[in-house]
């Protein structure tokens, strides 16, 4: 389960997103947020977010996130930027393909079916709506590593997380409306508002 608070935050995350995407190899200036999903990390202490953006050119772009409490040690070059919480206070926001919480939980998606996180807004009494519904495409297939060495690479449409050679996973960055997950094995996919038909998001290599 997801808790949303009622907080202030600064910088928001479109704020953070138009800074730091532009930069990357996969990204383009003039974003604009389309939805996001979430998982949750099973201990309870890293928030997990992506996000799908739009470009002015009609791109579709994908930035997972992981939100921690403290520094991720060694992970200086995944770092995104700080954020001021309200209710939480300081965060320190990751690439999340850098992170190996978000590792994990995206191999036991994609190998166990794990579905996305249900999302309450602080104060209400029932989940709300997640703005992109992903789906995972079976049952478990492979062994999920536990423990592992993250390795990371990206050019300008893919990320790929190499778990100790155990498992390499690849997160699409730049989306295509057609991509067929039926040419990979034990993918992810997802539909939001006005998509013809679902959206190849990662993959087990």
């Amino acid at each position: 389960m997801a808790l949303i608070h009622r907080a202030t935050i600064r910088p928001t995350k479109a704020e953070l997103l138009a800074d730091w995407v532009p930069a990357r190899p996969w990204g383009e200036p003039d974003l604009a947020l389309v939805g996001a999903y979430r998982f949750d990390d099973p201990d309870g202490e890293v928030g997990l977010e992506t996000h799908v953006l739009s470009t002015a050119d009609g791109h579709l772009l994908q930035v997972p996130l992981t939100y921690r409490g403290a520094p991720l040690e060694g992970a200086e070059q995944f770092l995104v930027c700080t954020m001021e919480h309200s209710v939480l206070g300081r965060r320190w926001i990751y690439d999340a393909t850098g992170d190996p919480v978000y590792a994990g939980v995206l191999a036991s998606v994609l190998l166990a079916g794990v579905d996305q996180a249900e999302e309450f807004v602080e104060g209400a009494d029932a989940p709300r709506e997640p703005t992109v519904r992903v789906t995972a495409s079976g049952s478990r297939s492979g062994d999920i590593p536990t423990t592992f060495d993250l390795s990371v690479s990206s050019d300008g449409s893919t990320t790929v997380m190499d778990l100790s050679g155990a498992l390499r996973i690849v997160v699409c960055r730049r989306l295509v409306r057609r991509a067929t997950a039926a040419d990979h094995r034990n993918t992810l996919t997802g539909t939001w508002s006005g998509l013809e038909s679902p959206v190849l998001l990662a993959y087990v290599a």
